[in-house]
C-alpha cells in the first residue's frame, strides 16, 4: 500500500482515478490533475496512445496498433509526481470493480474519478451516416464505451467514497466526459450523440441523489480537439476547416490542455458550488 506524497497544488494529497489515459483529453487530464499534486491511477486498455492514422484510408480504425513509447503513468512518474497503470475493460463490471479495489489497495482511498474512456466509431467512416443506416453493431459497441463504461466506474467508484473517511470539504468529486454533441447534434454521429446525451443526464442524476453525500458529479463538455477521435479529418481539409471556421475564438480546433484546465477547476475546492452541471469548453462553437 502506498500513501499519496503531499505536494503544493489544489489537488494535493488526493487520489484520483482516471479512465482512457493512454491518449488524448484523459492523458492531458492526469498530467494536469499531477501538476496540482493528485496521484494519479490510470485506467486504460493499453499505458500508450493509438497510432491514429492508418496510412491506407487515413482513418483511425485500427485500435489495437499502438504507438510504441512511454505510457502516461510513466510520464508522471518521470517529471510529474505518483501514478500506476492499472489495465481494464471500462465495458466490464468485474473489470471496473477489480480496478477501484486496486487503487484503494495501493493508495487507500479514491477522492477523485474522472471518465475519459470513449469512441467515436463513426469517425471512421469513410461518409457521415444517419441512423436508418447506422449499424446495430456500432450503436450498442458507443453505447457500452461510452454510456456503459461510464455507468459502471461511477457506481464502483461512488461505492467507495460513501464507505471511505472523509478527508476535505467533499467525499468525493467526478467528472464525466460528454460533449457539446450531447447537448446539441452534429451530421451523421446519431450513436455518439445518444452515448454523450446519455452521459449528461447520468450526470445530472448522480448529483442530485449523492449531494447530501457531499459528492460532486458534473459533466465535462469539450467541443472539437485536437485528438485521435479527429485525426480522420487530417484526410478531410476542407470539413476540418469548415469546423475551425466555427469556433470564434482562435478559427481552431480545441487543445486537451484547454478542457484539462477546466477539468482542475470542477476536482478542486474552487468548485465547492458546482454540481450537476454541463461544463461546456468549446472556444465558442455552440455560438455558431
Amino acid at each position: 500500500m502506498t500513501t499519496p506524497a503531499v505536494k503544493p497544488g489544489r489537488l494535493s494529497g488526493r487520489v484520483a482515478t482516471v479512465t482512457g489515459t493512454s491518449s488524448g483529453l484523459g492523458a492531458a487530464i492526469s498530467e494536469a490533475f499531477a501538476r496540482e499534486g493528485a496521484t494519479i491511477f490510470c485506467i486504460d486498455l493499453y499505458p500508450s496512445p493509438r497510432n491514429a492514422i492508418n496510412p491506407a484510408t487515413l482513418k483511425a480504425d485500427d485500435f489495437n496498433n499502438r504507438i510504441k513509447g512511454q505510457g502516461t503513468h510513466e510520464r508522471i512518474r518521470q517529471a510529474l509526481g505518483e501514478a500506476y497503470f492499472h489495465k481494464a475493460d471500462v465495458t466490464k463490471a468485474r473489470d471496473i470493480d477489480f480496478a477501484i479495489r486496486a487503487c484503494v489497495q495501493r493508495y487507500k482511498r479514491v477522492d477523485i474519478l474522472v471518465n475519459c474512456a470513449g469512441i467515436s466509431v463513426e469517425s471512421t467512416h469513410i461518409r457521415a451516416l444517419r441512423a436508418h443506416e447506422t449499424s446495430e453493431e456500432d450503436f450498442d459497441k458507443t453505447m457500452a464505451i461510452n454510456t456503459k463504461g461510464t455507468f459502471l466506474a461511477c457506481k464502483y467508484a461512488l461505492k467507495q467514497m460513501l464507505e471511505q473517511e472523509q478527508l476535505y470539504g467533499s467525499r468525493g468529486w467526478i467528472i464525466n466526459t460528454a460533449s457539446i454533441q450531447g447537448m446539441v447534434p452534429y451530421y451523421g454521429t446519431p450513436s455518439y450523440c445518444a452515448s454523450k446525451g446519455a452521459v449528461v443526464m447520468l450526470t445530472k442524476q448522480i448529483a442530485l441523489d449523492y449531494a447530501k453525500d457531499q459528492i460532486h458529479a458534473n459533466a465535462l463538455c469539450p467541443g472539437f480537439l485536437e485528438t485521435s477521435m479527429t485525426q480522420n479529418l487530417q484526410g478531410e481539409p476542407e470539413t476540418k476547416r469548415e469546423i475551425e471556421l466555427k469556433h470564434p475564438f482562435g478559427e481552431r480546433l480545441g487543445d486537451a490542455r484547454d478542457v484539462a484546465k477546466t477539468a482542475v477547476f470542477l476536482a478542486s475546492d474552487d468548485a465547492a458550488w458546482v454540481t450537476g452541471t454541463n461544463m461546456v469548453v468549446d472556444g465558442g462553437y455552440m455560438l455558431r
